[in-house]
């Protein structure tokens, strides 16, 4: 006797639709349009133009000829369009790669090869080592220069020149916020590329899937406890393993991504006491940079925030001063 439930139960489009972190933007801009979705220095963002932005983007990248498939390579540190990327290259059914902004030129060339990168994302930041990258890759990208509005004045770290045919704002700008994004047509689909180190020769592909983004994010809200309108500051860099896949997290919970260039005593503790930050995320270096910061860099904060992080354990003397400092650590694996 056939069985019951394998008869005219098959998907279709009223009860199955596949996973990817994408419905979460749009979920949160259609919820919570007012409220701040990043802060990036002097900007403000919501979700509602965050949303937007994201829209355009896509919308640009499609009148460029990017579909699916097409890898979008990007060199950004935590700002603002390094967020925007995660949600507007997959809503053309692209794929995002996230360059590690410490490599050297000859490493970034063969990525750019073995990825088949179409369009370049760059920050003036490290122009220099992309223009010598470029200079020996095959891959011939579209590329796109991201001039920081927020750049700090005594930056460690000088803007170098521009080395694309388009703005970053421009291209944006010239998108459609009207536009018709595509959910993933399986949710197996690629929505990601990074590259391991290639400590045994050249960097080694991972690819990330939309089902795996959207589960990763739901199972981050979890384990770090973040509720309703979390504050999230970027210490952790969003080219390592997309930020921890917490740039797609954060739309879950309408939370705010606090952006942060460098990771520096001062400054984190500037933005956890000036905003309200709930959650961050980093390697135990960054515990003993907060923890060995100097009396004058510090700041004090009512709010207990949630440090998560990874690799080997930390020492129990640095867990102890991160706990005496305000901070409660998870370690998540290692």
């Amino acid at each position: 006797m056939a069985n019951p439930y394998e008869q005219d139960l098959d998907r279709n489009a009223a009860n199955h639709q596949p996973l990817t972190p994408l419905i979460y933007l749009e979920r949160a801009a259609k919820t919570y349009p007012d409220h701040v979705a990043i802060i990036h220095g002097s900007q403000r963002i919501s979700y509602r133009d965050f949303w937007r932005r994201s829209l355009k983007l896509a919308s640009a990248l499609s009148r460029h000829g990017i579909g699916k498939g097409d890898t979008v390579t990007v060199m950004l540190s935590n700002t603002p369009p390094m967020l925007e990327a995660h949600f507007g290259v997959p809503m053309v059914k692209a794929v995002l790669h996230s360059l590690n902004t410490r490599l050297d030129a000859a490493v970034i060339a063969f990525q750019l090869d073995h990825a088949d990168t179409k369009v370049l994302i760059v920050d003036r930041e490290f122009s220099g080592v992309v223009r010598d990258a470029l200079a020996s890759a095959k891959a011939k990208p579209l590329v796109i220069d991201y001039d920081d509005p927020d750049y700090a004045a005594d930056a460690p770290y000088p803007k170098g020149e521009r080395i694309g045919s388009l703005d970053y704002e421009d291209f944006v700008a010239g998108g459609d916020e009207a536009f018709a994004w595509s959910m993933p047509d399986d949710e197996w689909d690629a929505i990601s590329l990074n590259y391991t180190s290639g400590t045994t020769g050249n960097p080694k592909g991972v690819v990330y899937h939309h089902r795996g983004a959207a589960l990763m994010a739901y199972t981050n809200t979890i384990h770090a406890g973040m509720a309703k309108h979390a504050v999230y500051l970027w210490t952790l860099p969003m080219f390592h393993c997309n930020g921890w896949c917490f740039p797609w997290t954060l739309a879950v919970q309408a939370g705010t991504h606090v952006c942060l260039r460098w990771v520096r005593a001062k400054p984190i503790y500037d933005a956890i006491a000036d905003h309200r930050v709930t959650h961050l995320c980093g390697a135990p270096i960054v515990m003993s940079v907060l923890i060995n910061a100097k009396d004058e860099d510090k700041r004090q904060f009512a709010q207990t925030v949630t440090f998560n992080t990874a690799a080997a354990p930390p020492p129990e003397a640095v867990l102890s001063g991160m706990a005496d400092a305000g901070f409660a650590v998870t370690h998540l694996y290692g």
